[in-house]
């Protein structure tokens, strides 16, 4: 009787959980239907700080490599759309694409460096490049200076399609995430976070792992940002490498929970949220967003998420590898 109740119960929630799935999907595919415009809008905000959020938990929650250079991809990604298509009028659809790539190809040189850090020096050394990269972009004539471009492809498309947009870099990215979890490779970053020793010693080959999480969170956090400079529509090089952005990764990832899929949506939702209701009091907003973060790590160290899963065991996108 006992095996017969297990097995059920273990049946039911699995499809308690894919229901719940579908349902989100149902209801983001359709709102452009039943949502008005400033609720797309705020919907594209919260499906694109997830993906940048889920690549900087891929970084830090699960390879243990606490990057605040971030923001560099997310300039990159906006300046390779900015270029594209308001300075050669290209398709948006190829911004994207080099965003993508020249990310990729950055973080490649810059990865030569910094990969000889670690820990803080790690850290303060992204940050340090992202500076000096936010330096070069104000005084480069190629760029426009520090004047910055608009983004006038924006103007000509529909909201919904901006929506879409971020709905396929959001649920693509956090799809993307899942399957590098519950992979060998996605093993091998945790247990590199975990124990590095004796994960080498398990045969990881530490510098080739740190270095293909690092390519792949740099090439979705530069389309991420292609994204986010679509929707802004107004690119400049202060704003666009500015920390802001890692702030924004590091706030939703920490209060939604660290090294968990579910902590950077959630984390995401609130930030927005949270942003929206705080628009007119800018200083006030960052204030109170500082003590938000502090009081959640004080009550859950593990974030929402990371507390709801260790004291409900609600995991909605497991990470757990099922033996043949």
């Amino acid at each position: 009787m006992d095996k017969k109740l297990g097995t059920e119960k273990g049946l039911r929630k699995p499809s308690l959980k894919a229901i719940i799935i579908i349902v989100i999907l149902a209801a983001l595919v359709t709102l452009p239907v039943w949502g008005s415009p400033y609720l797309m809008n705020i919907f594209v905000l919260v499906l694109l700080y997830i993906a940048i959020g889920q690549m900087w938990n891929l970084l830090a929650g699960y390879s243990g490599l606490v990057s605040l250079g971030q923001q560099a991809f997310v300039g990159i990604g906006g300046y390779c759309l900015a270029m594209t298509s308001q300075e050669y009028g290209l398709p948006l659809v190829l911004g994207f694409i080099l965003a993508g790539v020249v990310s990729v190809v950055f973080a490649l040189v810059i990865s030569l460096p910094i990969f000889k850090m670690s820990g803080v020096y790690f850290t303060i050394g992204t940050w340090i490049v992202c500076e000096c990269l936010r330096v070069f972009f104000s005084s480069w004539k190629f760029v426009n200076y520090s004047i910055g471009y608009n983004i006038s492809a924006t103007y000509k498309m529909l909201p919904s399609t901006i929506y879409f947009v971020a709905l396929g870099i959001g649920v693509a990215t956090t799809v993307l995430v899942i399957l590098l979890l519950r992979s060998k490779f996605g093993l091998g970053l945790m247990a590199m976070r975990d124990n590095a020793s004796a994960a080498e010693i398990r045969g990881i080959e530490l510098y080739k792992t740190k270095l293909k999480c690092f390519l792949i969170s740099s090439f979705v956090t530069g389309i991420a940002g292609a994204g986010l400079y679509l929707n802004i529509a107004f690119i400049q090089p202060n704003a666009a490498f500015g920390i802001d952005w890692t702030i924004s990764m590091t706030f939703l990832v920490i209060i939604g929970g660290l090294g968990t899929i579910e902590g950077p949506i959630v984390g995401a939702v609130i930030f927005v949220l949270l942003r929206q209701l705080l628009y007119d009091f800018p200083g006030f907003s960052m204030l109170l967003l500082g003590v938000i973060a502090i009081a959640i790590i004080l009550v859950a160290p593990k974030g929402i998420m990371g507390y709801v899963n260790e004291r409900f065991g609600l995991d909605i996108f497991s990470i757990r590898r099922r033996l043949d």
